[in-house]
């Protein structure tokens, strides 16, 4: 079973301040991905900040998105 994203944050150099179901706040850094595909053009700090959370994940207007597994698994 995963835990769900309820909030999400952008911060400064790509990362993420997460808020996942069970109230544990987490780090994720998107830095790793910015030259795949869809995430590139995240790299307009705009894009990357108009994060948002899609049912129980976060996404972007561009279609990016992120499984909340991968996220939680990934994030200090």
């Amino acid at each position: 079973m995963y835990l769900g994203v309820k909030f999400v944050k952008p911060l400064d150099n790509y990362n993420l301040l997460l808020t996942f179901e069970n109230n544990e706040q987490r780090i994720f850094d998107m830095s790793s991905y910015m030259e795949q595909g869809i995430f590139s053009e995240l790299k307009d700090q705009n894009i990357f900040k108009s994060v948002r959370i899609n049912f129980d994940t976060i996404g972007w207007g561009n279609g990016a998105d992120l499984d909340p597994e991968l996220l939680y698994k990934e994030s200090k």
